[in-house]
């Protein structure tokens, strides 16, 4: 089996791995976005809609109504009721402990995905470029093997230029995909950062809330 058929070999790889790379990441910037968006509120009016009706079942000492509301089909995917469900679970603990019980929660259920799902998106970033460097070097190893044939029967200036053009492409293919990746991902680090700025900003409504319904009970 002769090195230009290898190479050539690996130069289909090389496309094929490249496509199978940017749909991949493209795939997994669209999955987190989605993700995310399950996660969050539509907007503030939402989230105080849902909170006012946890306040009203917690003073009217209706715990499980509260906990149904947080498991209805409407909010058992988004990342606030679900942590609601686990402060009302240990209610009876202090809020500090209540509070670092949801933030366990939160790191180990919620953002833990998250973050994994990201490690991906900053693969597909790395590989992509390093896909077009191979290709590039394989290139290159084709254009100087035909330069060097050349002492034996001269060389075809369409297929050095095809190889060359080769190594090039891969290399601009590596870039095209992993520019728009990067941006993606910081993308999705901002809307990562705004869920743990609403998760942050509405658990201290409800543990206040929640401390005032379980002082009318006599029960810290």
């Amino acid at each position: 089996m002769e090195l230009t058929q290898i190479l050539g070999w690996i130069g289909n790889g090389i496309y094929a791995s490249m496509a199978g790379v940017a749909l991949y990441g493209v795939f997994t910037v669209i999955l987190l976005a989605r993700r995310i968006s399950q996660k969050r509120f539509k907007g503030p009016a939402a989230a105080e809609e849902f909170l006012d009706g946890i306040r009203d079942s917690m003073n009217s000492q209706n715990f499980e109504e509260a906990a149904d509301l947080c498991d209805s089909p409407n909010y058992w995917a988004k990342a606030i009721p679900q942590l609601i469900m686990v402060g009302l679970a240990n209610r009876q603990r202090p809020v500090t402990k209540i509070r670092k019980t949801m933030g366990e929660h939160f790191d180990r259920e919620i953002q833990a995905d998250l973050d994994y799902r990201m490690s991906w998106i900053n693969t597909v970033v790395k590989t992509a470029p390093m896909l077009g460097l191979l290709g590039t070097v394989t290139g290159m190893i084709q254009a100087f093997g035909k330069i060097a044939g050349a002492a034996k029967g001269g060389t075809d200036p369409s297929a050095l230029a095809g190889d060359i053009s080769f190594a090039l492409f891969t290399t601009a293919m590596g870039l095209i995909i992993a520019i728009p990746l990067v941006m993606g991902g910081a993308w999705i680090n901002v809307r990562i950062g705004k869920l743990q700025d609403e998760v942050q900003q509405y658990l201290g409504v409800f543990l206040e809330d929640l401390e005032a319904a379980v002082a009318k009970t006599g029960r810290r």
